[in-house]
């Protein structure tokens, strides 16, 4: 175990640190926007009219995505759903609303299949590896899937430093603190000797709840950190991670 400081902020008897990865390790707002606007797009040419409603329920405006918004951080489920309530509001029933929401779903997959992960944010391998090389067990916790989790770890050759690669894929979704135990469980730690670093409230609020040993927040390219108040400290950049 060792210590972690963070901001000034000295958090003790580490074991394990948690990452999120779209937003906090993944680059991934452009593709995850233009996936966003073509389901909505999709939708919309077979209920004209809801496209823009739902680009609002998404989180996107115009070339903005934004970073506590439902395609930021929700599960696909999670969209799917959001999607089908607007679909039902407008007079379809509801198995109809889920099906045209999913058929849509699958089609702008089709259309822009995520053949490779988003880029590193600068500096993130570097500081898995250096937190590897500490004695520190690390995992990624996503609200995107299992096999696209495994898929970014093998894509940017991370194997040697993350011993957890785990998705959402059925059921449980963040902020449940269930999913933080599960992973905890996954890597030998325990809660209270395992931090979380995520860019989302949902990444805090489900460290808080499941007892973790810090919750840290990361806000790549923003002006403020307003999102993130419920964190123990909230960093602009992975390197302020340091090893004492």
């Amino acid at each position: 175990m060792v210590a972690i400081n963070c901001g000034g902020l000295i958090f003790h008897d580490i074991q394990a640190i948690i990452f999120d990865k779209d937003g906090t390790l993944e680059d991934s707002q452009e593709f995850l926007r233009n996936l966003g606007q073509k389901r909505a797009r999709l939708i919309d040419a077979k209920i004209p009219g809801i496209g823009e409603p739902l680009l609002m329920a998404f989180g996107i405006n115009d070339n903005n995505i934004n970073s506590t918004g439902l395609m930021a951080v929700g599960s696909r489920r999670e969209n799917e759903i959001a999607a089908a309530a607007y679909i039902a509001e407008t007079g379809r029933g509801w198995l109809e609303s889920l099906t045209i929401a999913k058929e849509a779903f699958t089609e702008a997959d089709q259309i822009l299949p995520k053949s490779t992960p988003g880029s590193l944010f600068k500096g993130s391998q570097e500081v898995l590896k250096y937190l590897s090389q500490a004695g520190i067990q690390l995992g990624i916790l996503s609200a995107d899937n299992t096999t696209a989790v495994q898929n970014f770890v093998k894509y940017y050759q991370l194997n040697d430093y993350i011993q957890l690669e785990m998705g959402v894929d059925d059921g449980l979704s963040k902020p449940d603190p269930e999913l933080f135990l599960q992973a905890c469980h996954k890597l030998g730690c325990k809660p209270v000797r395992t931090l979380i670093v995520g860019d989302s409230p949902t990444d805090i609020e489900m460290g808080r709840k499941a007892g973790a040993a810090g919750c840290i927040g990361i806000f790549f390219g923003k002006s403020e950190a307003e999102h993130l108040q419920l964190a123990d400290v909230a960093i602009a950049k992975l390197e302020e991670i340091k090893v004492l």
